[in-house]
């Protein structure tokens, strides 16, 4: 895992900002503390880089070169099926590497495949590609959002980097001494509990959205795009269980695998649940030693610490407890927002903070297991369409009758909620899985509240995409494109970084989705 930051000129002056890009790079150095790398390219392009070395660790510098200097690389994740890809290039193009590295394999399939290439890429990612000849930047991020790209456009170019908090000193806003707050972001926060992409709650700072992909030339400036591969689900009757489960198992099994693949040592987050239970499960298939890390506390019936190290027992691993006080928790708060950059209201990130910290003093890797439950309809949440299709399968005249009745019967009678919920859209009903303020308690807090700002803005185009699934589906479908990417994998990225510790997500894998997205809602 490692930290970006780069600066393309729009009037070939990217000499002068060399110093101080390199000063701004220092606010990354916990997500790549092994190595700094600032490099200027001609006039245009300023690139530097903190490295955490995972893979290739004597060589693989970047910024990399690629193909006699055209192209200069800055990347941060892994691409896991880089050896099948180098075999592939070299096979069909001739293509050559100057490293045993995953990331000069990205340079390689964009100069032969194009940026259509991108989408052969299994992994997490997020770089910046220079082309010296052509003079144009390309970029891209990963399929899910597992890896963050933040930018900024200025008069004096256009700013990349892998955390908000290297980008505030290049801010209008900020020299200016503005705080320079988005009110759209902070009222979705506070009913979300996260701030939505592409937005940040800076409002000159954006960020790349999952599986979008960017090229900037002084010519034409910024363009952004999605690129080919789009995940979507499409469930399908299943007429032989057995085979879908062996299907499951198996590319969970080769994904597991490929998430394997370092040349420093490996460990693995290990819960109460059955997400990162599998994961290790696998793990020690190919890594009988592995260790595993558990958070908790010492209050009876809060801690998963307990049932994890059954687990490990039955498993056959050993098993590192991280326990968490109150007193640690209040001195490393602030620690924990500084890390953040934007607000998340989620109590779970103080837990994963610590166990983070607990593993980064034995390995450089853990494998962890989020995105189980978008992909596998893991959430409870997704049941209540069942329990609320016999209301919805009334006459629209009696359902909007009963629906107004709900409005009038007083707070806490039991069956308002049941009939309110049942009689309400699914678009208006659910927008993720966390909510904070309703819109009546954010006008009472807000200074700048606008009734026209809703989480329907962010929801919206996701609904339009799903049309025609079921509801369940639907709201699987809402949590991948905004909980899953502005709550779960933020904290992840962010805490586990804050300890220089790359985490790796075997379950968000394109093969493990191709078959996730088959499996229909069960009746």
């Amino acid at each position: 895992m490692c930290g970006l930051l780069t600066f393309i000129s729009s009037s070939s002056a990217a000499v002068s900002h060399q110093d101080s890009i390199a000063q701004a790079l220092e606010s990354l150095h916990h997500r790549g503390p092994d190595e700094t790398g600032v490099v200027l390219s001609g006039d245009d392009v300023v690139l530097a880089f903190k490295r955490l070395s995972i893979i290739d660790v004597g060589d693989s510098h970047q910024p990399l070169e690629y193909l006699d200097g055209r192209y200069a690389l800055t990347s941060n994740g892994e691409i896991y099926n880089y050896l099948e890809l180098r075999e592939e290039l070299t096979r069909e193009h001739g293509a050559q590497f100057a490293t045993n590295g995953d990331m000069e394999t990205v340079a390689a399939a964009y100069h032969y495949w194009g940026p259509q290439g991108i989408s052969r890429l299994r992994g997490m990612f997020a770089f910046i590609l220079w082309d010296r000849q052509e003079k144009v930047a390309f970029g891209a991020r990963d399929f899910f959002g597992i890896k963050p790209l933040f930018y900024l456009e200025t008069e004096d170019g256009l700013y990349v980097a892998s955390e908000k908090k290297a980008l505030m000193p290049f801010s209008a806003a900020a020299k200016a001494g503005d705080a320079g707050i988005d009110a759209a972001s902070l009222s979705h926060y506070l009913t979300l509990q996260y701030v939505p992409e592409p937005a940040t709650m800076h409002q000159d700072i954006k960020r790349l959205e999952c599986g979008e992909s960017f090229s900037w030339s002084q010519k034409d400036g910024l363009s952004i795009r999605r690129y080919y591969y789009r995940p979507r689900f499409r469930p399908a009757p299943v007429s032989e269980p057995d085979k879908l489960f062996g299907k499951i198992q198996d590319a969970l099994r080769e994904s597991v695998a490929l998430h394997l693949r370092s040349d420093v040592p490996v460990g693995a987050f290990l819960s109460s649940g059955i997400d990162s239970t599998a994961i290790v499960a696998l793990a020690r298939e190919h890594k009988p030693d592995i260790l595993t890390f558990t958070a908790g506390y010492d209050v009876e019936g809060y801690s998963e610490i307990e049932v994890a190290q059954e687990s490990a027992r039955y498993l056959g691993v050993k098993s590192i407890p991280a326990y968490v006080t109150a007193d640690d928790m209040m001195s490393q708060f602030p620690r924990m927002i500084w890390h953040l950059d934007d607000p998340v209201a989620d109590p779970a990130l103080v837990p994963l903070y610590f166990v983070a910290k607990k593993a980064a003093e034995h390995v450089t890797v853990v494998l962890s297991g989020e995105g189980a439950d978008e992909f596998f309809g893991g959430y409870g949440i997704y049941r209540e369409p069942l329990s609320l299709r016999h209301l919805q399968a009334l006459p629209g005249p009696l359902q909007r009758g009963l629906n107004a009745l709900s409005k009038v019967i007083p707070e806490g009678v039991r069956g308002k909620s049941y009939l309110e919920r049942g009689t309400t859209p699914i678009e208006e009903r659910y927008y993720g899985n966390a909510r904070i303020f309703t819109e009546r308690e954010k006008s009472k807090l807000m200074k700048t509240y606008d009734p026209s700002v809703s989480y329907t803005q962010v929801t919206a185009k996701h609904y339009e995409d799903s049309a025609g699934w079921d509801d369940s589906t639907r709201m699987q479908y809402i949590d991948l494109y905004t909980w899953l990417r502005g709550d779960i994998l933020v904290k992840a990225d962010r805490m586990s970084m804050a300890h220089s510790l790359e985490l790796r997500v075997p379950f968000l894998d394109t093969g493990v989705f191709d078959v996730a997205a088959t499996i229909p809602r069960a009746s």
